[in-house]
């Protein structure tokens, strides 16, 4: 795994607005809904304040093309929802992560294979190195990007605990 190019990140805790889809395509659904509901709000036009995390909630079965994936925008403490958002507020205790960077190409759509083979090459990366498995949630972070050839790019956080001796 020398080519995969890996950092430690202790991610602080975070509140954020949560969103979802469900369906074969999942992701669309939940950024259609994130475009709604953060775009009029101004939260998408600063992604340094505001980042974008996603995973998957439910995860996929085999043999169901149906499964969910849920998207958080980080919010600041005085954030409060409005009478009738379609969002629900949590508090992320935040921990350990191995991160790495995954560009997803033009014509990969909806561009799991290389997203897929990018996770695989970092638990590989993780176990490789010693580090244990964390238990808070997987996250790939939404990076902007305006790349030739590049049809989006994720930082890919998983999570770890103590290296073993």
């Amino acid at each position: 795994m020398s080519n995969l190019q890996v950092r430690l990140v202790n991610l602080s805790p975070l509140r954020v607005a949560s969103l979802s889809g469900f369906g074969p395509n999942p992701e669309d659904l939940a950024f259609q809904k994130l475009d709604a509901w953060a775009g009029p709000r101004g939260l998408l036009a600063d992604p340094e304040k505001h980042p974008v995390f996603g995973f998957n909630n439910p995860d996929p079965v085999a043999g169901n093309p149906d499964y969910g994936y849920e998207l958080w925008i980080v919010v600041g403490p005085e954030f409060e929802l409005a009478e009738g958002d379609a969002v629900r507020l949590h508090n992320f205790p935040g921990g350990r992560y191995a991160v790495t960077r995954c560009e997803v190409p033009e014509g990969d759509a909806p561009g799991l294979e290389v997203i897929g083979q990018t996770w695989q090459k970092l638990v590989a990366w993780r176990d490789e190195n010693g580090y244990q498995r964390g238990h808070q949630q997987w996250l790939e972070k939404m990076v902007p990007a305006d790349l030739p050839g590049i049809r989006f790019v994720l930082d890919l956080y998983l999570p770890i605990a103590e290296r073993l001796v």
